[in-house]
């Protein structure tokens, strides 16, 4: 489990947070080589911008050294492939979805002093620029675009429906424990689908010590105790969301769940 309270995480780089996190899922993970090229990617990018004093251009130089120059891009054709979702694999091909590619973006505007944060928008992982004057920009990591706030509208109706409004709170920073907690979400389902149990339950302690009895992610670790023999474990974590969430379309199926993985056998692991 992560040793760290909401605090100490929300002091950290979310790049740091992410290294942590899957530190705990997989300890052969080479966080520490991760770091150094993190590190050398930021001296290039102040090597290369070190003589623009003017931050809007120096935004605009690094979009264009992140994206044009080195060559990193959203994955369109793997999009939920979990080495998007891992940091030493998105360095390593350049390529990865909104929250990883945003999250090493993030990190390099940092050491160059511009006013980037995180925004958990209802669709995805956003960037907003909070510049001095008081104007707002939105960037999308997958792409390096600007995104405007009628396509932001246009996103959230497409997600939510035609009379949901955007609203100040849906462009508010958000803390690292919420991004992460959605990094581990992506992570999780994508080790799902290629079949890595083991990890996806690390994945699923480990959202749950940033959300504790969040009933939807017990609900997703009932299922993959199913997948891995644990019956009894796996009917557990689903009685649990039957009983937190019981207007949930979901919850009727889950019953019939419930009652045949309690008739099987204990097994011992």
């Amino acid at each position: 489990m992560l040793q760290f309270n909401d605090d100490e995480l929300d002091q950290m780089t979310l790049v740091e947070g992410a290294l942590e996190i899957t530190s705990v899922i997989d300890p052969s993970f080479p966080a520490a080589r991760i770091r150094l090229q993190l590190k050398q990617l930021a001296k290039e990018a102040e090597h290369a911008l070190m003589d623009e004093p003017n931050p809007h251009l120096r935004l605009e130089g690094l979009i264009r050294l992140f994206y044009r120059e080195w060559g990193f891009q959203g994955d369109q054709q793997q999009y939920f492939s979990s080495e998007n979702a891992l940091l030493d694999k998105v360095l390593e091909r350049k390529k990865g979805i909104p929250v990883s590619l945003g999250a090493i973006f993030l990190y390099l505007a940092r050491h160059l002093e511009l006013p980037v944060s995180s925004v958990g928008f209802p669709t995805q992982y956003i960037l907003k620029i909070d510049w001095y004057d008081g104007e707002q920009q939105f960037i999308n990591p997958f792409d390096g675009e600007y995104i405007s706030l009628r396509t932001l509208r246009g996103w959230l109706i497409g997600y939510k429906g035609p009379f949901c409004e955007l609203k100040d709170e849906h462009l508010a920073i958000a803390d690292n424990k919420d991004i992460l907690a959605r990094w581990l979400t992506v992570l999780k389902s994508a080790l799902l689908r290629e079949e890595h149990y083991t990890d996806a339950l690390r994945c699923s302690d480990l959202a749950l010590s940033l959300r504790p009895d969040d009933p939807h992610e017990i609900r997703d670790r009932g299922y993959i105790y199913q997948q891995l023999d644990c019956s009894h474990a796996a009917a557990s974590d689903y009685a649990y969301f039957i009983e937190q969430c019981p207007e949930d379309p979901a919850a009727e199926l889950l019953k019939l769940q419930v009652q045949a993985l309690n008739e099987e056998p204990l097994t011992l692991h």
